[in-house]
């Protein structure tokens, strides 16, 4: 099974993913492979914190001068492959570095990234990155430095020689690889058309075009009824502390991890059916830059969850860079309380049980979320008339052909 394309945070570049066919031998080789690398992980968190407490630098160079001292002192790491393991370091470098720039920057708590933490062995699922002189494609097959050899479903072909490859396991048990490969425009034939998006709770999107406004699936709460039994399951056989699950734990586990994984490709599978008709039928896109972690402690934490708004943004945005689309970002600061016609803005925040917008300069009446759709538009400099395929010198009315 291969999942969609999925940008990196590289720029060009895209994610293919793909299952694969672990053998025994295999699986104990990535297993020794997670242990040593999950350990070099632990120790850059050591040595990170000392640094931090003594007032000293622990920057990408001293880490890496880490890996080489521990590996030349110790035969078992010596043992596994230093592709992952420097990729490794390299990734608890940037996590470190965007943290501590987050700090410098004095943005608030919620906004920040956090500092890097310990992997336990029992709760941190593998992950394994290898760059070009870390793998190999040979007759269909992933061969890994340090002698594993993987089988990979080709579902579909890569459209072009992958520059790096991650291999991570999931909560099911399941192997994916990841290859990265430079990412291809696709565009789409021009439409004439604008669109400005505002996210929501009761919608999960609400657009200037009727056409295209993403209501709330509520797939979470169709699942919770199966997810609170599996969830009683594990309650009734929770092992003590300190023992190992018995084996009706670890299936109700199991089947819990498969409902939540169930949900999460179902949200992902409508964001992106919702993001390509979006994309395909207009040329410009003004989102609003909505950060909804917030909203993780208010009182709508369980329906925003289920919303997905963050995923589904993700989802628009790369469907946009991928088919060579426009897309603003819109800052969402009193989206609320402007008027899309006039400009004014009201002297209080609308409370949210009230859901129409009136303008006490002009007097337009509007639903709240159709008018905050309106201002991204406004703010992203764009035509709010080429939402409605109506030209800025026509008549009130009058379509466009």
């Amino acid at each position: 099974m291969a999942e969609a394309p999925e940008e990196t945070e590289e720029t060009g570049h895209a994610r293919f993913t793909y299952r694969l066919r672990v053998s025994s031998a295999a699986r104990t080789k990535l297993s020794g492979e997670w242990d040593r690398c999950r350990w070099i992980w632990n120790e850059c968190c050591a040595r990170s914190k000392k640094a931090h407490a003594e007032d000293e630098k622990c920057g990408p160079a001293r880490l890496d001068h880490m890996l080489t001292q521990a590996r030349s002192r110790n035969a078992w790491l010596r043992n596994g492959s230093s592709v992952p393991q420097q990729q490794l370091v390299r990734d608890f470098g940037k996590s470190r570095a965007k943290a501590l720039k987050d700090i410098k920057a004095r943005l608030p708590m919620r906004q920040r990234a956090g500092m890097p933490k310990y992997k336990k062995k029992d709760k941190a699922d593998p992950s394994l990155n290898y760059t070009r002189r870390g793998f190999r494609i040979k007759d269909g097959r992933l061969h890994l430095a340090g002698g594993i050899v993987l089988t990979v479903v080709w579902s579909r072909a890569l459209p072009a020689d992958p520059s790096s490859v991650r291999i991570y396991r999931d909560s099911l048990g399941h192997w994916y690889a990841s290859f990265v490969i430079p990412a291809e425009v696709q565009p789409l034939p021009e439409t004439g058309v604008v669109i400005g998006i505002d996210w929501g709770v009761r919608e999960t999107a609400t657009t200037t075009s009727d056409a295209h406004d993403l209501p709330h699936t509520g797939l979470g709460k169709k699942a919770a009824a199966g997810l609170a039994h599996y969830q009683r399951m594990m309650a009734r056989r929770k092992p003590a502390k300190g023992k190992p699950g018995s084996r009706g734990y670890r299936a109700a586990k199991k089947l819990t991890a498969k409902l939540h994984k169930k949900v999460a490709r179902q949200r992902q599978d409508t964001g992106r059916k919702w993001a390509k008709s979006v994309v395909r039928d207009h040329d410009a896109l003004a989102v609003e830059d909505f950060r909804p972690k917030f909203l993780a402690k208010s009182t709508m934490a369980r329906k925003a969850a289920d919303a997905a708004i963050s995923a589904t943004k993700t989802a628009l945005i790369e469907m946009g860079r991928k088919h060579g689309r426009i897309v603003h970002l819109v800052h969402p600061a009193h989206s609320t309380m402007d008027c899309a016609q006039c400009g004014a803005r009201t002297k209080h925040a609308l409370p949210l049980s009230e859901r129409t917008y009136t303008c006490t300069v002009c007097g337009a009446v509007s639903p709240r979320d159709k008018n905050s759709a309106r201002v991204m538009l406004v703010r992203a400099g764009l035509n709010p008339a080429g939402a409605d395929r109506v030209r800025p010198d026509s008549p009130p009315g009058r379509q466009a052909a």
